[in-house]
């Protein structure tokens, strides 16, 4: 569990290599029709600047000589008149690139996002969530304008350079090669630049995935920070966060800063080189003066797609840390998933066998080893025992959020390696310990589970778990909107509301754990009398510490030292003093 923490920088897998980038081509092809467009378009406009220069040469060479003033207008009317078409394409491709650029990361985001929703327990375990919320918003954001509008001017730059080159040969091929020895000292500079370019993004990825990783943690915790007067010593830890990230793109920025100087440089150089080589052939009368200028301006021209091409492959070196990461995430395995042959588990009668069954979060480190039992349709099943023996372990599995490593685990007798996810889990209610309330009413928090519930159903529901009064007493009842986490509301109402949306669904199985953990004695009572009618004629799961509100439960099983140490009633499990015996005297010797 080592990755599970903000200071850990994240290690990859897998090596980046040029196929990512290819797999990334699926999220453009719904917009290769504007972009082919908008491509056309561009290629359009670098074709009628390639004329620039040219019409430029014919003023200088022959219309001024020649005092032909009415060919002159016409051409600086024609220049004109590329320079406003330039400027409308312009603008559409801005337009355009942005639709197909948000609609890209959009396809991306929810992919990774529909991924997740699958992704088993133990990825979640393995990781904090603030290294999870940094791939889906920070990393997709990152490529879109790689993706769309780093696409289109990659082919319009490359195609310009070509077509630069073509008039360059036309004019002069001496000067055109002396220009490309330029470019060949630059392909050799950032041929070496590369891998260190990667590899410090990559450490600035990881650095910003901590920082995320840190302010979720300290938001979520906010509260144990202030009752701990803790504030001072997280600001210290945030700034050290802060300053990792920023020491991280500081690197990576001095990399990326020196390609501008370099092509800047060389471009010089070759500039300054074209026209002493052209003054030599002015002297030697084997150029004129208006091809000098021409290729002067095809020069200025020929250096700026180069440098465009040059950022393009920073933000392409700079995205390849992104889309490890994105990429690392999409190929996670699927752990717990529906197998090819699986079947629709039948309606529940509410059976339940495990059989042999042995478990390990991490391999070596068994939780459960050959664990056993037998549950009858509509009984009552109560788990105690230590903290961390096992008994959350056992309703995981039975809900099957984990994989077991041996035996089998049967519901009227059927696998439930062998159904479908969907079909097993929705036939189950169950409410976990940690009580989750999302954001939204309090009626679509009960309403959760069951989409389709009335209005009177969910108040059915949190009439027969004591939560009806308390939520009359809100301001809007029912319609109050509450906060993600629930945080208007106190843990006990949290407890009840999410009990409440268990009891909805009708499930066949319930699971109850530590469901009465924060609820008051009074309300406790209460609650009791509605379950024991609720619980007719359903199959059900109960952890609980507080041992009084399990005494009437058909069954207790005592988990302990990886397996079911002891198995009875109440006054089965109590005759003859062992472990339920022991715990139970002693949390009512401190009741007293």
């Amino acid at each position: 569990m080592a990755r599970n923490k903000f200071d850990v920088d994240e290690a990859l897998e897998g090596r980046f290599s040029f196929s990512q980038i290819k797999r990334l081509s699926k999220y453009v092809l719904p917009y290769r029709k504007i972009m082919l467009i908008t491509l056309s378009l561009m290629l359009l406009t670098s074709m009628l600047n390639m004329l620039s220069p040219y019409i430029t040469r014919a003023a200088i060479d022959e219309c001024i000589p020649n005092k032909e003033l009415l060919r002159l207008v016409v051409l600086g009317g024609l220049l004109l008149a590329i320079y406003v078409l330039n400027a409308i394409i312009v603008k559409f491709r801005i337009r355009a690139m942005s639709i197909a650029g948000n609609g890209i990361i959009a396809s991306l985001r929810e992919d990774l996002f529909a991924h997740l929703q699958l992704l088993p327990f133990s990825y979640y375990d393995s990781r904090p969530h603030g290294k999870i919320l940094v791939r889906v918003i920070n990393y997709v954001n990152a490529l879109s304008n790689l993706l769309s509008t780093g696409l289109i001017n990659l082919i319009t730059d490359s195609f310009t350079v070509l077509v630069i080159l073509v008039f360059m040969f036309t004019l002069s091929i001496e000067l055109t090669l002396l220009c490309l020895c330029g470019v060949a000292v630059f392909g050799v500079i950032l041929f070496f630049f590369k891998d260190k370019q990667r590899r410090v993004w990559q450490l600035y990825s990881a650095k910003q995935s901590n920082l995320n990783a840190y302010i979720h943690e300290s938001i979520c915790g906010i509260k144990v920070t202030q009752s701990f007067a803790r504030e001072k010593e997280n600001q210290k830890i945030f700034a050290a966060q802060c300053e990792n990230v920023r020491k991280s793109f500081m690197a990576a920025k001095i990399i990326d800063i020196c390609n501008w100087p370099m092509v800047e440089t060389i471009s010089t150089i070759s500039t300054a080189a074209v026209f002493l080589a052209g003054a030599a052939l002015m002297a030697q009368k084997s150029m004129s003066v208006g091809t000098i200028v021409a290729f002067a301006g095809y020069v200025s021209m020929f250096w700026t797609p180069v440098l465009n091409l040059c950022n393009f492959y920073n933000s392409l070196m700079t995205a390849a840390a992104y889309v490890e990461r994105i990429f690392e995430t999409l190929d996670t395995p699927i752990t717990v998933f529906d197998r090819e042959d699986a079947v629709i588990m039948p309606p529940l009668n509410g059976s339940v066998d495990f059989k042999n069954v042995t478990f390990a979060y991490e391999e070596g480190e068994n939780v459960l080893e050959n664990v056993s039992f037998h549950v009858d349709c509509g009984k009552t099943v109560a788990l105690v025992g230590p903290t961390g023996a096992g008994k959350t372990t056992i309703i995981n599995l039975l809900s099957r959020f984990y994989n077991i490593l041996e035996g089998q685990i049967l519901i009227d007798d059927i696998d439930i390696s062998a159904v479908t996810l969907h079909s097993l889990r929705s036939q189950m209610g169950v409410m976990l310990q940690d009580t989750f309330i999302f954001s939204g009413t309090v009626m679509e928090n009960i309403r959760y589970g069951r989409p389709d519930a009335s209005d009177d159903e969910c108040i059915a529901a949190a009439k027969a778990v004591c939560a009806h009064d308390f939520i009359s007493t809100l301001p809007d009842s029912y319609m109050t909107e509450v906060n993600e986490r629930g945080t208007r509301l106190s843990v006990g109402q949290r407890q009840l509301i999410s009990f409440a949306r268990a009891l909805l669904a009708n499930p066949k199985i319930l699971i109850l754990d530590e469901a009465t953990a924060s609820i008051d004695t009074c309300t406790e009572r209460a609650l009791q009398e509605g379950l024991a009618r609720l619980l007719v004629g359903r199959t059900s799961f109960i952890i609980a510490h507080r041992l009084s509100t399990i005494k009437n439960a058909d069954r207790i099983m005592y988990v302990s030292d990886r397996k079911i140490l002891e198995d009875g009633s109440h006054e089965e499990l109590m005759s003859p003093k062992g472990h339920y015996f022991k715990l139970y005297t002693a949390q009512y010797e401190l009741s007293q």
